[in-house]
């Protein structure tokens, strides 16, 4: 465990993402978020989904006319003497593998629950992402100033279905029309609700008492009183009490209450971060003096966990979000990856959402844009060598695969270097038929061939059109090379080439994956595939 009781300037940064199944109110959090933290001077305006809106993290074409979350993006900001760099992740349930990648450069994660609904099947996938990397998980359920669960089944919810610990740091009175607020279950306060009237500015609402005083009996009816109390010190007997160990280490998820759209409860998780959120910590690595790359290291080293293009629509450009994983960044530095090759950083940047300015200097858990011309992918390290390797990020096989058909045959250089340039962002996966050559887009949903359409025909002008695949199923090739290489010369018609050049089975069905498996004993038909170093 890293120590933050340091003067060291990476001590103070806390890198979160935050995650929750579509339409938990994930966007909505996070403007309150940077509202409350004084990043932004007015939350945006939450509006149903097909409304064409833009919130302060959301800035493609797609997302603003479907009212989802399609990119990660990266927003800074300051609050409680911490430096924090809020990771906003695609809440889609399309876009788990680009979730995922966002995940790998995160220290915690604050997972947001509809209150009325509980852990959701997106959530469940997104916490064993979560559970891979071992990252510390804050709950924040959402919506209570609408109908919602019990809070005790929300507890039992999140601890059977998620086999996580759940320990509430505060407990609701009521929900919906009948929620006044919640009580503080450390310090027995009772941080009081109030509706706002129709066409009322909402503001910030921190009104306290004391749980077992007299000027509570002011704000809420004996009954409500009565519920609260009883509700709190159930709680402390009954529920798991919070442990900051079991926390850190991943077990245990402290619990809070609110409802981000009313600006209710969005201090006290930010207070949260503030008090329990980790620092950056070692990262493992290879091809160093040590098998770490730890924050305090003097060698500047990070890792690319995402690939943005025309970001700004005014300026054809293509960044590379690295997270710092040691050492002290300075603008200009040259650094090299760990294939070798040399990028000189001189125009590194600092994110605020769609906004950016120049980064003089960065620290392990930063997050800063490289700016590059297809020079880096999604998974290199940079470091002052060039010797190091964080831990690959793998490409999961895709869920859905379509074929690319171009309208004019004279553009297939143009079309090969367009869906080559997004495999190497991450926006879909590339596969190229060894007979026929063929190009099959793969992704894990419908929506990511959505994006990739539009981006093919608004960036590089071409007409294609992604037609339904002969096949249904991809797995990669692992085993012996001579047992691969027979096995491709008996499936010919059926095997491809990744992006990396690595052979690739694809099958019309996952019944036919499995026919050939126990045929090929020798062969591994693998689901997912991590980069070579």
């Amino acid at each position: 465990m890293t120590d933050a009781n340091t003067d060291a300037p990476w001590a103070r940064r806390r890198t979160f993402a935050i995650i929750s199944h579509p339409d938990a109110g994930k966007t909505t959090l996070t403007e309150n978020i940077l509202h409350t933290a004084g990043a932004i001077r007015l939350a945006g305006q939450v509006r149903a989904r097909g409304e064409n809106r833009r919130t302060q993290s959301d800035w493609m074409k797609i997302e603003r006319e479907r009212g989802i979350s399609v990119s990660a993006s990266v927003m800074t900001f300051e609050y409680g003497g911490l430096l924090f760099n809020l990771l906003d992740t695609p809440g889609h349930e399309d876009f788990s593998e680009d979730t995922y990648r966002t995940l790998t450069a995160a220290d915690s994660a604050v997972m947001v629950l509809d209150a009325a609904r509980g852990v959701e099947p997106r959530t469940l996938k997104l916490v064993e992402v979560c559970r891979l990397r071992d990252i510390p998980i804050i709950t924040f359920i959402n919506k209570m100033d609408r109908e919602a669960m019990d809070p005790s089944e929300l507890i039992d919810d999140i601890q059977d279905k998620l086999a996580l610990d759940a320990a509430p740091m505060q407990w609701p009175c009521a929900s919906g029309d009948r929620f006044r607020g919640v009580a503080d279950l450390a310090s027995n306060a009772f941080i009081l609700y109030k509706r706002p009237a129709a066409g009322e500015e909402i503001a910030e609402q921190s009104e306290r008492f004391d749980l077992d005083g007299d000027e509570i009996e002011a704000a809420l009816s004996a009954e409500e009183l009565d519920e609260v109390r009883e509700g709190a010190e159930l709680a402390r007997e009954v529920c798991v009490p919070f442990k900051e160990q079991s926390y850190r280490e991943g077990h245990l998820t402290p619990v809070y209450f609110g409802t981000a759209l009313r600006r209710f409860g969005v201090r006290e998780l930010l207070d949260a971060l503030v008090e329990m959120a980790p620092g950056p910590e070692p990262q493992p690595a290879t091809g160093g003096p040590s098998d770490t790359l730890d924050p305090d290291g003097k060698e500047v080293a990070g890792f690319v966990f995402k690939i943005q293009a025309n970001m700004d629509p005014n300026h054809r450009d293509r960044v590379a979000f690295m997270r710092l994983c040691s050492g002290r960044f300075k603008r200009g530095m040259k650094l090299k990856t760990d294939a070798g090759k040399t990028v000189s950083v001189h125009n590194p940047i600092l994110f605020f959402a769609s906004d950016r300015e120049l980064a003089e200097e960065a620290f392990a858990g930063d997050v800063i844009g490289v700016p590059n011309h297809g020079v880096l992918r999604v998974g290199d390290t940079l470091s002052e060598s060039g010797k190091w390797r964080v831990a690959g990020i793998p490409n999961f096989a895709p869920e859905i695969l379509r074929r690319a058909r171009l309208q004019d045959p004279l553009k297939a250089k143009h079309l090969k270097k367009a869906l080559e340039s997004l495999a190497e962002e991450g926006v879909t996966q590339l596969f190229r038929m060894q007979t026929g050559g063929d190009f099959i887009i793969g992704a894990v949903g419908a929506l990511q061939i959505d994006v990739m359409a539009q981006r093919v025909a608004a960036e590089y002008g071409l007409d294609v059109a992604f037609e339904p695949s002969p096949y249904d199923t991809a797995r990669w090739i692992g085993g012996e090379r001579d047992k691969i290489e027979a096995f491709a010369d008996r499936h010919k018609t059926a095997i491809a080439e990744d992006i990396d050049g690595d052979p690739v089975f694809m099958a019309k069905s996952a019944w036919e994956v499995g026919y050939t498996q126990e045929k090929w004993p020798d062969i591994d038909f693998l689901k997912a595939k991590e980069r070579a170093a």
